[in-house]
């Protein structure tokens, strides 16, 4: 697979206007903790209308597309974030949508899924990740989105770090939670182009955490994954063709707990009134660790897709 190169500055830009009416410009709020070793800011992208930021990266890539690419519809692979984002774009264009599911993904979002329009195919996650690798599913015809690896989805997800920089110009580190590079890099392109000082670090939980590993050796590391409330990120391995993106673009990447995860949607929630999944509550969980450098910290907090069960679950621990 041929290595993904950063889209420039002015792709995201252009991406920017593509979007512009389909995703919404979110806003950046102070975190209401005190006494932390920064001052820590929330890019509060569960506010998008699917409830995360993926909607950015797929509507870029439909809207950009050959509409005769279109004809015999779109798919991806998803556990659920990015398949709302496709759905949703596609149905507002009057095309068809199919998604292929890990059998791990949580109920709310396959509800999403189908309230969408989008047909849902659930498979093993062996299974699905193999069309993570090799981006197609057998059998299922039509446009294939990548999730991550896909220029026009990263671009997309960039227009992210031009917000951010613009409402903060002076912002030292943005945390941003790492699924498969495709929000990070984006992210740090634009970051790199406008603000060269601003450090990006990925955030991973410490049950699916390839790109630490990977960062250690100095290639693509596969890791053991084990399966937990925060679905929306982590892998078992850093895709290939991603690997000399992340590498060159991100200072590093902060690894927390699964009860770091919990306690940060906890704080969202109690200091806040913000409700974020597992994955969108990882960079703000970084964040508390202390361990990104800088005075002024960005926290993306990537989606607020989480089953309302499970909220009301991690808001009973250690009462």
């Amino acid at each position: 697979m041929e290595s993904v190169r950063a889209p420039s500055i002015e792709e995201i830009r252009e991406a920017g206007r593509r979007i512009a009416g389909v995703a919404v410009r979110t806003p950046l709020i102070p975190l209401n903790v005190a006494g932390t070793a920064a001052e820590i800011h929330l890019k509060l992208e569960n506010l998008q209308p699917v409830g995360c930021f993926k909607i950015r990266g797929a509507g870029n890539a439909l809207l950009g597309a050959d509409p005769a690419r279109l004809e015999q519809g779109v798919y991806t692979a998803s556990a659920g974030n990015m398949a709302q984002g496709l759905a949703w774009v596609a149905r507002e264009m009057g095309v068809p949508c199919r998604v292929i599911v890990p059998d791990h993904a949580p109920r709310a979002k396959l509800d999403a899924i189908a309230r969408l329009g989008a047909d849902a195919i659930r498979v093993p996650f062996d299974d699905w990740w193999r069309v993570i690798v090799e981006h197609s599913y057998p059998g299922v015809e039509g446009l294939f989105v990548h999730p991550v690896s896909d220029r026009s989805v990263i671009a997309g997800n960039g227009t992210i770090g031009i917000e951010i920089v613009e409402d903060l110009p002076d912002v030292d580190a943005i945390l941003v939670p790492y699924g498969g590079g495709g929000l990070s890099s984006g992210i740090a392109a634009a970051a790199r182009a406008l603000s060269p000082d601003t450090k990006v670090y990925a955030c991973e939980v410490a049950t699916a955490a390839p790109l630490v590993a990977s960062l250690r050796a100095g290639s693509p590391q596969t890791v053991a994954y084990t399966p937990s409330f925060v679905d929306g990120i982590g892998g078992k391995s850093v895709l290939k063709e991603m690997w000399p993106m992340v590498r060159d673009l991100l200072h590093g990447s902060i690894v927390v707990s699964l009860e770091e995860v919990a306690s940060a949607i906890r704080i969202l929630v109690e200091r806040n009134r913000v409700i974020a999944e597992g994955a969108g509550a990882a960079s703000v969980a970084a964040a508390l660790t202390g361990r990104a450098e800088g005075a002024k910290v960005v926290c993306v907090v990537s989606g607020g897709n989480i089953d309302i069960h499970k909220v009301v679950e991690i808001l009973s621990l250690n009462r």
